[in-house]
């Protein structure tokens, strides 16, 4: 890596109070006043130039003027590379810091040899091999968080830790005097079906996790755009589209007509909660405009600044 990095590996069964005490006291962090989580692609993908550009400047806008830390998969592949070039563009131009956090399943980390050690300063090599099934990590990130439950070249074991952090993180009392924890906004870019499945997840949580989609980046996010364009409420859709969006997911994932009614279900389950979705469908908006599960004034504070501007590609 060209840059001091802070890299942990903590078994997965680790406490969230216990890996929160290591951000806030050994990597001594401060508390962040919004968390945006960001999922989609693991897979490459290209986006459209100028989406590119606007999910770059937005996202770093949001982090810069809300104190924000930013979760990701870690890795350098998808939405994650993505991510990467917009912190690459920022620390071109500004010295401001960006805390983002990647968060790894261990067993998929290439160069591994190069991050064992305890209190030491190692040089990490970021070039991948093309012959390899794992992958390196994006070295744009200022910390990492590895996860290791044992296996080797599988997604899946920093899923769970990732999500309990996250929740952990949001009940910390930003402002005591009201009870303020910290907001957490889920940001959707690409994907897979598994996507559709996280974004359920959120929105049936307590309180309900509010979910940026950006539209027009493929596969998953379009699809819940549509979902969200065309259902009505409480999760119904026409029949004619009902049959429309099937073939679409169907053609999206290779799946078979049982496999798309399967994930159809859980996207209209999404779609029940369709008011906690904001779809940017290459138009942007200030994050104050999110709906709120509670209060307006008091969970949202510190989305106020603009994480996305009305501006038209």
């Amino acid at each position: 890596m060209n840059k001091k990095m802070h890299c942990d590996r903590k078994r997965f069964k680790t406490k969230k109070k216990l890996l929160l005490h290591l951000m806030t006291k050994e990597w001594q962090l401060d508390l962040p006043k919004l968390l945006i989580s960001v999922h989609g692609g693991l897979q490459n993908f290209e986006l459209q130039p100028k989406l590119k550009q606007v999910f770059g400047k937005g996202l770093i806008k949001a982090a810069m003027t809300t104190g924000a830390w930013i979760f990701t998969g870690g890795v350098n592949t998808g939405v994650i590379r993505h991510v990467g070039d917009a912190l690459k563009d920022h620390a071109s131009k500004s010295r401001g810091k960006i805390c983002t956090i990647g968060i790894a399943p261990w067993g998929i980390v290439e160069n591994q040899e190069d991050l064992v050690g305890k209190d030491v300063v190692r040089p990490y090599q970021t070039m991948s091999n093309p012959l390899s099934k794992l992958t390196v990590l994006n070295s744009l990130h200022s910390h990492f968080i590895l996860a290791d439950n044992g296996t080797t070249g599988k997604y899946g074991a920093e899923v769970k830790l990732r999500r309990q952090l996250e929740k952990h993180i949001s009940l910390q009392k930003i402002n005591t005097r009201i009870g303020q924890g910290v907001p957490v906004v889920a940001l959707i870019v690409e994907g897979g079906p598994n996507v559709i499945s996280i974004v359920l997840e959120y929105l049936r949580d307590t309180p309900p996790v509010p979910v940026v989609v950006c539209d027009g980046s493929g596969r998953a996010s379009d699809i819940l755009a549509f979902g969200h364009k065309y259902s009505e409420e409480g999760g119904i859709i026409n029949e004619s589209l009902r049959d429309q969006l099937l073939v679409t997911i169907q053609k999206t994932f290779t799946y078979s007509r049982t496999q798309a009614q399967h994930l159809f279900i859980i996207l209209m389950e999404c779609m029940k909660k369709k008011e906690l979705v904001s779809v940017q469908a290459r138009s942007l908006v200030t994050l104050e405009n999110l709906p709120c599960p509670n209060s307006p004034c008091l969970y949202y504070r510190a989305l106020q600044p603009c994480f996305w501007r009305a501006t038209h590609l």
